[in-house]
């Protein structure tokens, strides 16, 4: 269970999307579909890998207009199918520490039916104050914002 959202570390996006839970979390763990909405347009991802299971891999690649990549790789630590995905920066496969986590964050992220959607929550839970507003003066609210609603419109399209 999550903890309750704490304002001076946690970074949130609460949404009603207009897609069924089966299909947002089709775009969560089929990389593929992940590819299409994990950065923020014009940047895009070159890669994607997930070993869906605790101490599994969750690893992206995203390259930028000039051409450049930055791996983002993380350790899934829990799952419940079409319910929860989370996952943190500070390990890697297999619960090992990362040698390099971009943040220092725990991403959850979780989504349920409601009125006819999915109310979908997606927290970023950080263990000190200024690397939470390091995060949100980086653009969080924006960037996470944006490929919320790119979830939103890869979901809502599929069969």
């Amino acid at each position: 269970m999550i903890s309750p959202f704490n304002p001076d570390l946690d970074l949130e996006i609460n949404r009603l999307l207009k897609a069924p839970v089966a299909r947002i979390w089709r775009c969560w763990t089929e990389p593929e579909l992940l590819k299409q909405w994990w950065t923020p347009k014009p940047v895009i991802t070159s890669q994607a890998e997930l070993d869906l299971r605790p101490g599994g891999s969750f690893r992206t690649v995203m390259r930028m207009e000039d051409g450049s990549e930055h791996p983002f790789e993380t350790c899934i630590l829990d799952l419940e199918r079409e319910r929860r995905l989370v996952w943190t920066d500070t390990l890697i496969a297999g619960f090992r520490p990362s040698p390099a986590p971009m943040f220092g964050f725990t991403g959850y992220v979780t989504m349920h039916p409601e009125d006819g959607g999915t109310r979908y929550i997606a927290r970023a839970i950080h263990g000190k104050r200024d690397v939470a507003k390091r995060h949100e003066e980086m653009g969080f609210h924006d960037g996470w914002g944006a490929v919320t609603s790119q979830l939103e419109a890869i979901a809502g399209g599929l069969a």
